[in-house]
């Protein structure tokens, strides 16, 4: 089938009792057991609950997936991640992550005996030359957040897959629509369905996919025993969204490369940052593995006055964290989303304190185009 098509049906169908279209909010905690060790599949609501494996089995789908497991929140869903690995074992990871994953992973996860090493992954021989003896994950980020540097997926999980390491791929900016890296070769995909999946700025959401039934099994287990599951209400929300995930994404995309293109050369700011544009130092390597380029775009303005005008003058986009959602987003990702990265691992990834990052929305963009130019005339 067709993305639009399994992003409308996939893990969905006419509910059997009363024949409604749209998947139920199953808002239950337990279910009614027939006798002693009988019950038609669900026993209690952690475990299970069909609105959560509709949703599911539908990003599974479009990941091109076999397993799908939903998680409360992005971060929770890396949580659980890390119980592929234990106390002495080492994870690589690409050096300009979501501040989120870096906390976690830095200041969480290394009290637990998890050593992390931060590289940069765009080119795959630093990967390779990160490997130790007690190597067993792969955590990469692609495009980065916010730099939008990419990592050759394919290349990426050949390393992997030649040292025996379990490859991750964050593909929360491209979303399904844009890139699977199940396809490339990777072990596992993971989303902060908060973002694009979801795309409305209403849910908080995470979820893992793989192909891999041994790292579903351990993952399917520590979503029970942990706990850190999504309610039904919120599931329920984002199957109502991945409908229009297709729709969506297009008009992000069609929206942020009309942005990149007018501020790129215009003069009014330092470097547009952005896959699509053929100036990006990996475009070839974005038509390559991406269907298209998304609707991220970092602005380095050359001067933190005028950023910061920037950020306090716009009206029509929004000040404020997270992204995806069909509104536009403006942030300062040094002391907002990476304020947790201390200032040395900012720099070498060259993030400064005039750089902004632009969530592009599905707005007529030349209202869009024209709050940013207002902006940045000081």
């Amino acid at each position: 089938m067709g993305f639009s098509t399994d992003a409308i049906h996939a893990g969905q169908r006419p509910d059997p009792t009363t024949g409604a279209v749209i998947t139920p909010i199953y808002q239950t905690s337990t279910y009614a057991q027939e006798e002693l060790g009988k019950h038609k599949g669900y026993e209690y609501g952690r475990t299970q609950n069909l609105t959560r494996e509709a949703l599911e089995k539908n990003v599974a789908t479009l990941e091109k997936g076999k397993y799908g497991i939903a998680f409360a929140s992005g971060l929770a869903a890396e949580h659980a991640l890390m119980s592929l690995v234990k106390a002495g074992d080492h994870v690589i990871g690409s050096h300009n992550v979501y501040g989120g994953t870096y906390r976690l992973f830095e200041l969480v996860m290394k009290d637990f005996g998890i050593e992390y090493s931060w590289v940069d992954t765009s080119d795959a021989a630093n990967i390779e030359k990160a490997v130790r003896k007690n190597t067993k994950l792969v955590f990469l980020e692609t495009p980065t957040n916010p730099m939008l540097v990419l990592t050759d997926i394919e290349e990426a999980a050949k390393v992997c897959r030649r040292y025996n390491l379990i490859s991750v791929v964050d593909n929360t900016f491209m979303s399904p629509y844009f890139q699977n890296p199940l396809t490339f070769g990777i072990d596992v995909v993971i989303h902060s369905s908060t973002k694009y999946i979801n795309g409305h700025s209403d849910v908080i959401g995470g979820i893992l996919i793989t192909n891999n039934e041994d790292i579903h099994k351990r993952l399917r287990y520590v979503q029970n025993a942990a706990g850190g599951v999504p309610s039904p209400f919120d599931c329920w929300l984002i199957l109502r969204s991945t409908k229009t995930l297709a729709v969506r994404m297009e008009r992000h995309n069609q929206n942020a490369i009309a942005i990149a293109e007018h501020f790129n050369g215009s003069g009014l700011v330092e470097k547009v940052i952005y896959p699509g544009l053929k100036e990006h130092p990996q475009h070839e390597l974005a038509r390559k593995q991406m269907r298209g380029f998304g609707g991220m775009i970092s602005l380095e303005i050359g001067d933190e006055k005028r950023a910061r005008h920037l950020l306090k003058s716009v009206k029509v986009f929004t000040l404020g964290e997270s992204l995806g959602g069909v509104e536009s987003l403006i942030s300062h990702p040094s002391s907002m989303t990476h304020a947790s990265v201390p200032k040395k691992e900012k720099e070498k990834f060259g993030l400064t304190e005039s750089l902004v990052r632009l969530s592009v929305g599905i707005e007529d963009v030349e209202d869009l185009i024209e709050d940013i130019e207002r902006g940045l005339k000081i």
